[in-house]
């Protein structure tokens, strides 16, 4: 009886596999021996999961007499695990280019905040959209990001901070959810900001008695799946001891914890979320050596957002003493209306020339890690028997191209695969 995939990828010049002993995640040590196959193919069957993967001779030997209902001849091409962005907020409406002429005059971020721009200015224009609105302009954000070659991406609720906004926001990510190929992990982030009129105390026990109820309400009746939860744990906007309530809280609801911290000023956040046993921390870029410490001990991924220091011109996150010390490095692109950036090739590039990343700990950080601070390292992340087939097929000879040449991957990027069903077909071939 003969066999049927539904993708055969062969004779690649590399097939970057990241990994290949069922690693969850890779610290500095395991990014020296990255898994790259010279001349490979990859198989992806029917059930959209990689069924094999080695040498071009082995696999073809191995599947001979086997039917596929697609082959990809990637000889002379790049094949690498498909990206994974693990910060975004992509569900808002209004525009906030303004915002940029400001911070390039030297406003700082809490500056346009105080002037009433900001998060709360977004907040104003997402409670009035409908969610047809927002539905839109969110699958036109993620359709753009698959092209960068994202196929799994974290997105926030956050810009309601009320309970309607907040439910619509997340109803709308979970409509993404179900109707775009493009993977998705949910987040609540009610706690983003302190909305108007309200203390901190006050918005606090909303989010405790109010919000997170309804939330558990709506996820045991299986209307709505959130999976971690998250708060913007700064001065000025939710102090320790509110944050450590709110992501308990969360955590009792069985969401990973994946916050916010030491963005602005050092909270002492990485020993907060490392006590708490946070799966992920983002921004960091005022951490302390101690907070790297108990980062590293307690295994809390790193989401480190170069394009976020960028565009504020903040201090750059230290990723190298992070390495060093053995913390999960990530990245994620913080995509947002402060910054605007929906491609993990320029965030790798950055991370690469601002934080001092070698490029094989760039795409680790960008695949495997990315994947372990969403709680998905087990089915993304890298290309092994039995994980999602969501790979790139690069134009290339060489994967790092795909970091070096900044803003190139447009044409760089060949395929878009998500279980193993071809969403992007970039062919850049013209007829002269």
């Amino acid at each position: 009886m003969s066999r049927n995939y539904r993708l055969l990828v062969k004779n690649a010049k590399q097939v970057v596999l990241i990994c290949n002993n069922g690693e969850k995640f890779m610290t500095k040590h395991e990014i020296l021996n990255l898994c790259v196959i010279e001349n490979g193919s990859i198989v992806i069957g029917s059930d959209g999961l990689i069924t094999a993967v080695g040498h071009a001779e082995t696999i073809r030997d191995q599947f001979a007499g086997a039917t596929f209902d697609k082959v990809i001849d990637a000889t002379g091409m790049c094949v690498l695990p498909g990206l994974v962005d693990a910060h975004t907020h992509p569900v808002w409406a209004g525009d906030r280019v303004h915002e940029f002429a400001m911070k390039l005059a030297g406003a700082s971020y809490m500056d346009v905040h105080r002037a009433g721009g900001g998060i709360h200015f977004t907040v104003e224009h997402t409670r009035a959209a409908g969610p047809p609105e927002l539905l839109s302009s969110l699958s036109s954000r993620l359709l753009r990001m698959q092209r960068a070659g994202t196929t799994l991406v974290e997105c926030k609720s956050g810009y309601g901070l009320d309970l309607h906004t907040e439910l619509k926001m997340l109803q709308v990510i979970e409509e993404a959810r179900n109707t775009l190929p493009i993977n998705i992990s949910s987040t609540y982030c009610g706690a983003h900001a302190v909305p108007k009129g309200k203390t901190v105390e006050e918005a606090t026990e909303d989010i405790l008695q109010v919000q997170l109820p309804r939330l558990k309400q709506q996820m045991s009746a299986g209307t709505l799946r959130v999976d971690n939860i998250d708060v913007f744990c700064e001065e000025g906007v939710f102090d320790l001891s509110s944050t450590r309530r709110i992501l308990q809280a969360g955590k009792d609801l069985g969401l990973n914890i994946n916050f916010h911290g030491d963005e602005l000023h050092p909270m002492n956040s990485a020993q907060l979320g490392a006590e708490l046993g946070a799966l992920a921390i983002s921004h960091l870029e005022e951490v302390t050596d101690q907070g790297i410490a108990a980062m590293a001990t307690a295994r809390t991924a790193a989401v480190l957002l170069p394009t976020t220091a960028y565009i504020l011109r903040l201090p750059q996150p230290r990723a190298r003493d992070m390495l060093e010390a053995g913390v999960i490095v990530a990245l994620g692109s913080d995509f947002n209306p402060n910054a605007y950036c929906c491609s993990m090739p320029i965030v790798m590039h950055l991370a690469c020339v601002n934080m001092r990343m070698s490029m094989p700990e760039a795409l680790a950080a960008a695949t495997i890690n990315a994947a372990y601070a969403l709680g998905c390292s087990h089915t993304h992340g890298s290309l092994e028997v039995n994980k999602h087939g969501d790979l790139l097929v690069l134009n290339t000879t060489r994967w790092e191209h795909l970091i070096y040449q900044l803003g190139g991957h447009q044409e760089l990027i060949r395929y878009v695969i998500i279980k193993g069903n071809i969403v992007v077909d970039n062919d850049t071939t013209l007829d002269l």
